[in-house]
């Protein structure tokens, strides 16, 4: 079909909106790239525009968004109402269905997203099992500071050990898996971008199959860049997500920054840099010329008193003034300037009782607004036109060059005018919280997103109306905000320095100037720090915030200096049960399982129906190998909630230790119907099928729980084991080369591949994989056991005695230790003491119950076998 040709009308509408804009050369840059295919060498896949509030970076961007359209190209325009990648995805998921075409797929699994983040809340992660496995080793190191429900390791990140930021993701990634029935949801939280990423690329390269060109526009960058700028940098030059952009798609951004050269600087020739000033001559008096303003005198007074800032020259062109009597003095009075031909003096009103909040949609303009209720649609819609205030779809936001004079007109001229109009604002936004809070648990409150926004509104609001105790109130609740992570903390900083320069209050701006500046150089615990030292809290309010900081340190992996942080807050508060549950979970990260029980004990005296505080100690008894006491613990923490899988999965390998295989099997398939996708329920229950000698159903449980965690280590070992037992070396070799790769710390894996090669002869191998176990854990005894028995082979008793002797200090109630020690010895030519090691070494396998389907039989006959031995040499 022939397009038909533009009318008159539209070419002299078109010419006119170019001349509003200006910038020409920037936009003709951009529109001879899209005249450009995508594989010539001149095609530029990004363009950034950058340059000091008021140049007019909007206003271009928004021009280039328009000049792609005209080309046919689906657009999305982005900027700072999003908060997170996933909320990016959703804005241009929302801007390409306005044009038709739906992503189906990624608008699901957005909402899914919303939905448990919201579910996820900060007590979750208090719930977490204390065992820390080798899981994820590398996605841990890349994902866990920027997660949003791991907040703060900051600038701590490069003083601590890999290692330990491991156990706080695996300890994060278990409480979701006990809350959520499937892994993608927990990964819908813990790391949404790796689910929806793919997800956005596939939807994108369908519509890219239909236009010329996708273009994205990502405005106010220096404030969205900190969490899309890694993001972007992947989907363009990586393949990390499984795919990058289409070919024919443009992304341009636009903040106060240049790029980051660091990140970037090997594209360039990727890059169209465009830097912004103020207007040049030529395009200033193309802006006014457009408005009609073209009189010399009038022209030249513009261009002296805005100094070609666009968005002052565009504010005067609007006005239209008639001579240079009608310019007034922006240095002045700026106010007056972008007001001062609106005669009405409700419209007058209106603009400067709406530049108080700080985000503005209907409801908040008839909250700001003393009108008469019939004329409120049409005066908000007068104020959506002015060339000053954004229209963001879902809100209107005045600019910063123009909101700043009018709120300093308003504060100087009225005082007690000021605090009363924030007074009322606060008191709306306050009622609008109420009502949410209404229909929210209390437990949830910070969990939900509008909840919030009306919060943070409200407390703004108070600051900026000089509230006596608003200042101590927002800055508790700054500690609440850390306790969510790291995004509403900043929200909240960055609110106290608005307020406190919105209302020239030294003391509130340097609150926030020194909190932001704390988050960015230290993360959340450098801001904790700051507020628990300067705030002037009472004691339960510091003990909170020490207790939020002891946990921000504890999941950046800072166990020691958590540690330290709970004993002041129970020093503060000797009845915050939450400050023992936590230093709980540090000491076990520690290792000191024992002083963890000693806190959860006090935490359950404080709070003696709480389901974690009995779960947590259950599974301490368990790994400290009290079965009985883990048992009872943990049929307490399920009598009060029956719906933890982690306590079900707990008890179940408890009852695996103490050889009750029906049972544990019982336990853990309990555990493993309340949430299918938990990988370690699915690696214990195969121990259970091992010792039922059912290795068909061991293995299927392996591959499962390798499947849903590909990057963990601990169940493709476990597989290792399980075709080592079966004879099936070869493979077996595989799984624990692979276990290696995932983890090159995982002492376990080494420890199997030495035993592995030790059985096909490979002695030396053998000995060097587990050298290197035993260097990894000294007090792995069950290492320690395998490598004396490969120095047995190679005849060096005196090395096989030295381990078996560190291995029964570790390990007194094993009997395969007091065997290999007692063939040392007889290798030695000390029978004597060698039967004095199998008498004991019978003594503990008829003694211990038996759990696996073999029974003590076989390794009493071993143990006969050697006593004959040793009593040949002893009759010698």
């Amino acid at each position: 079909m022939v397009r038909a040709r533009p009318s008159m009308r539209e070419l002299i509408r078109d010419r006119g909106r170019r001349g509003f804009v200006g910038r020409g050369a920037e936009r003709a840059a951009f529109r001879e790239n899209l005249a450009l295919p995508p594989e010539d060498e001149r095609h530029r896949f990004l363009f950034h525009v950058h340059g000091n509030a008021g140049v007019g970076k909007t206003f271009l961007v928004r021009e280039l968004e328009q000049v792609a359209r005209e080309r046919g190209a689906l657009t999305a325009y982005v900027d700072e109402s999003v908060g997170s990648v996933p909320e990016a995805m959703a804005a241009v998921s929302d801007r390409f269905a306005r044009q038709g075409h739906r992503f189906k797929e990624l608008d699901r699994l957005l909402a899914t997203h919303r939905e448990r983040r919201h579910e996820a809340e900060s007590t979750v992660v208090e719930t977490l099992g204390p065992e820390p496995s080798a899981a994820s080793m590398t996605a841990a190191r890349a994902g866990l500071a920027g997660l949003g429900l791991v907040p703060g390791v900051g600038a701590l990140a490069g003083a601590i050990d890999p290692a330990q930021l491991v156990q706080g993701a695996d300890r994060l990634r278990a409480g979701l898996s006990a809350r959520f029935r499937n892994q993608e949801d927990v990964q819908l939280v813990l790391a949404p971008e790796r689910v929806l990423t793919p997800v956005l690329l596939t939807e994108l390269a369908d519509a890219a199959e239909q236009v010329p060109w996708l273009v994205l526009v990502l405005d106010t960058y220096e404030r969205t860049g900190s969490f899309l700028d890694g993001w972007l940098y992947d989907v363009m030059t990586t393949d990390r997500h499984g795919g990058s952009l289409p070919a024919n798609t443009v992304v341009v951004t636009a903040g106060r920054r240049p790029f980051d050269t660091a990140r970037w600087g090997g594209f360039a020739d990727f890059v169209t840099d465009l830097p912004l000033g103020p207007f040049t001559e030529a395009e200033a008096r193309g802006l006014l010329a457009g408005k009609g303003v073209v009189a010399e005198s009038v022209v030249a007074e513009v261009l002296r008193l805005t100094g070609g800032l666009p968005v002052l020259v565009s504010t005067l062109a609007e006005a239209r003034p008639a001579g240079p009597d009608d310019v007034g003095d922006p240095s002045a009075d700026a106010v007056e300037h972008f007001l001062k031909w609106e005669q009405d003096p409700v419209h007058r009103a209106a603009a400067l009782a709406c530049a108080l909040p700080r985000r503005l949609d209907a409801d908040v303009f008839r909250a700001a607004v003393d009108c008469p209720a019939e004329e409120a649609d049409a005066l908000f819609g007068w104020l959506r036109e002015l060339p000053f205030v954004s229209d963001r779809g879902d809100r209107l936001q005045y600019h910063d060059v123009v909101r700043a004079p009018m709120l300093r007109l308003q504060r100087r001229n009225s005082p007690r005018g000021w605090a009363e109009r924030h007074t009322r604002l606060a008191e709306t936004f306050g009622r609008w919280r109420a009502e949410t809070e209404a229909q929210l648990d209390s437990g949830e409150l910070w969990a939900d997103d509008g909840w919030r926004e009306l919060r943070l509104a409200e407390s703004y609001h108070l600051l900026c109306a000089g509230a006596r105790t608003a200042l101590p109130v927002v800055l508790r609740e700054v500690v609440d905000a850390c306790n969510r992570g790291d995004a509403p903390a900043r929200r909240w900083a960055r609110a106290l320095l608005d307020a406190g320069q919105d209302s020239d209050a030294e003391t509130v701006t340097r609150w926030g100037r020194d909190l932001t500046a704390a988050f960015e150089d230290g993360g959340l615990a450098a801001g904790l720090e700051l507020l628990v030292n300067r705030a002037g809290f009472d004691d339960a309010a510091q003990a909170f915030a020490r207790t939020v900081r002891g946990s921000v340190l504890s999941h950046g992996g800072a166990h020691r200096q958590a540690v330290a942080e709970f004993d002041r807050a129970i020093a503060l508060d000797p009845g915050l049960a939450r400050a023992y549950r936590s230093r709980a979970m540090s000491r076990a990260e520690l290792g000191d399982y024992r002083a963890g029980i000693g806190d959860l004990d006090r935490a359950i005296d404080l709070t003696p129906d709480d389901a974690r505080s009995f779960s947590l100690r259950g599974e301490y008894h368990r790994i400290l190998g009290d079965h009985e006491a883990a048992i009872r613990d943990l049929d307490k923490g399920i009598r009060l909630d029956s719906t933890r899988d982690f306590a079900w999965a707990s008890r179940g390998a408890s009852r695996l230790s103490r050889g009750e295989l029906d049972e544990a099997l019982v336990d853990l398939g309990r555990a493993l119907e309340l949430e299918p996708g938990y990988a370690w329920a699915l690696a214990r229950r195969a121990r259970v099928w091992r010792a039922r000698g059912e290795y068909e159903r061991q293995l299927a449980d392996l591959e499962r729980a390798a499947a849903l965690q590909p990057g963990w280590a601990w169940p493709v070992c476990e597989r290792g084991d399980a075709f080592r037992a079966a004879g099936r070396h070869a493979e077996a070799l595989a799984d624990y080369d692979r276990a290696i790769e995932l983890d090159d710390e995982y002492a376990s894996a080494y420890a199997s591949r030495g035993v592995c090669r030790g059985e096909l002869g490979r002695l030396d191998d053998a000995l060097a994989d587990l050298d290197r176990a035993v260097a990894l854990r000294p007090g792995y005894a069950w290492a320690l056991r395998k490598r004396a028995e490969i120095h047995l082979q190679r005849r060096d008793y005196e090395r096989a005695l030295a381990d078996t002797d560190r291995a029964e200090t570790l390990r007194g109630d094993d009997a395969e230790i007091f065997v290999c020690r007692a063939r040392a010895l007889i290798g030695l030519g000390r029978p004597a003491e060698a039967l004095a090691d199998l008498d004991r070494a019978a003594g503990l396998v008829r003694s211990a119950p038996a759990v696996d389907g073999a029974g003590p039989a076989p390794l009493l006959d071993r143990i006969d076998a050697v006593r004959a031995t040793a009593r040949e040499r002893d009759a010698r």
